[in-house]
C-alpha cells in the first residue's frame, strides 16, 4: 500500500563510515542489514530511490594524499572502496528482494555496470534501486560532490545526507557539548558559516541548481522514511 509521500526520487548520500564499525571502520554487515530494512519500507511508498556511497570505511584516498601518496592513485583506489560498499550493499537490498544495480563511474568490467543516464532513468522508472559508485570518476572529487552532480543528472526532488549525528550543528557535537542544532539552513549560512557539512563544490551545485539538502542521522530508526514524507528530520539547507 503506497503512503503520501512528497519527494518522488529520491537521491540518498550515504558515507562509507554508517557501513563500518563503532569507530567508522571495515564492513559491518549488521549496518547494511539496518539499512536495508529501511529501504524495505520506504519502495512500498513507490518512491524512486538512488544511492551514493562513499568508501571511507575502507579507504579514504584524501587522507593518503595528504601524507606523500600520489593524490590522484589514492583517490583512484578511495573510488574502487566506493564500489566495494556498493556491491555489498547490493547483495544485501537484493536478499531483501529489492532489485538493484550498481553503477560505477570507474569501469569494473563484468561486476558494475557503467554510467548512462538513459539506463539509469529507466531503472528508476521501473523502481529499481539505483547504487551509484565511484565517485565523479575524477580524483580531487568528494563522494558529496558525486552525489550532487548524479541527483541533479536524474532531477532528484531532494538530496539526503545520512550522517552519524542529527544534523548540521553550531560545532562538532563529538566534541563541544554545548553545540546547537540548526533545523533550517540556506546555502550561503552553510557557505559563509563554513560548516563543513559539504565541501563547497556539493554546496554552490545544490545551489546552482535550487537542489534542496536535508541532512540526519540515519542510525535513528524511521528518519529516511520521515524524509521523503516532508515531515521536519534533522537540518534542511535550501534557499
Amino acid at each position: 500500500m503506497k503512503r503520501n509521500i512528497k519527494h518522488k526520487r529520491v537521491l540518498l548520500k550515504i558515507s562509507g563510515e554508517g557501513f563500518g564499525d563503532e569507530n567508522g571502520r571495515g564492513l559491518e554487515t549488521e549496518q547494511f542489514n539496518a539499512l536495508a530494512k529501511e529501504i524495505q519500507k520506504i519502495s512500498k511508498t513507490g518512491i524512486e530511490l538512488a544511492i551514493v556511497v562513499g568508501g571511507g570505511n575502507i579507504l579514504r584516498g584524501a587522507k593518503l594524499g595528504s601524507v606523500g601518496k600520489s593524490r590522484v592513485q589514492a583517490d583512484q583506489v578511495g573510488m574502487i572502496a566506493t564500489a566495494i560498499n556498493a556491491l555489498f550493499l547490493q547483495d544485501v537490498l537484493e536478499g531483501f528482494t529489492i532489485k538493484t544495480h550498481v553503477i560505477s563511474a570507474v569501469e569494473i568490467k563484468n561486476i558494475t555496470e557503467p554510467f548512462i543516464l538513459r539506463n539509469c532513468l529507466g531503472y528508476l522508472k521501473e523502481k529499481n534501486v539505483v547504487i551509484f559508485a565511484g565517485g565523479t570518476g575524477s580524483p580531487y572529487f568528494t563522494t558529496d560532490t558525486a552525489a550532487a552532480l548524479r541527483a541533479i543528472e536524474i532531477d532528484a526532488d531532494v538530496m539526503l545526507k545520512a550522517t552519524q549525528v542529527d544534523g548540521v550543528y553550531t560545532d562538532d557535537p563529538m566534541k563541544n557539548a554545548s553545540a546547537k542544532l540548526y533545523k533550517k539552513l540556506t546555502y550561503m549560512d552553510v557557505l559563509s558559516k563554513q560548516l563543513g557539512v559539504m565541501d563547497l563544490t556539493a554546496i554552490s551545485l545544490c545551489m546552482e541548481n535550487k537542489l534542496p539538502i536535508m541532512v540526519f542521522n540515519m542510525n535513528t530508526p524511521g528518519n529516511i522514511e520521515k524524509a521523503i514524507s516532508g515531515k521536519a528530520v534533522g537540518t534542511y539547507i535550501g534557499e
